[in-house]
């Protein structure tokens, strides 16, 4: 895979306007270690859990995506990745060695939400890793 430069600055205003759905409470770009580069929780929400929690489950989150790649040659790429609590849904979309994390209410259509936040990264499915 080609090792790309994110614009960090162009996902800033891309978690913006994915933050402009009304089911979606946080929207941020995490580098490979998980360190929130962009984005951020939506307008008057609280977060569910305090600050070191939640930067917890950004490394978390990151160290997933990253082992999910060793069986890209024999499964192909991982597109997105959900996972539904009771709660909320966090989702998770590799974009080269960073990863766009999403958290939705529990409500949601997983797969309608990841195509809408899809269009609002403005990418073909190939173009997340490198394609």
């Amino acid at each position: 895979m080609v090792k790309e430069t994110i614009n960090v600055h162009d996902y800033e205003i891309k978690c913006k306007k994915i933050l402009e759905d009304h089911d979606i409470r946080f929207a941020g770009l995490l580098d490979e270690l998980g360190n929130i580069l962009a984005g951020g929780y939506g307008e008057e929400l609280t977060p569910q859990l305090p600050e070191d929690k939640f930067q917890s489950i950004c490394k978390e989150l990151a160290s997933r995506v990253a082992k999910r790649k060793k069986n890209d040659s024999e499964l192909g790429y991982v597109k997105y990745s959900a996972s539904r609590r009771e709660r909320v849904v966090i989702m998770s979309f590799p974009i080269y060695d960073h990863v766009v994390m999403i958290i939705t209410e529990p409500h949601i259509n997983i797969d309608r939400l990841a195509f809408r936040v899809i269009d609002k990264l403005g990418r073909q499915w190939g173009e997340f890793v490198g394609e």
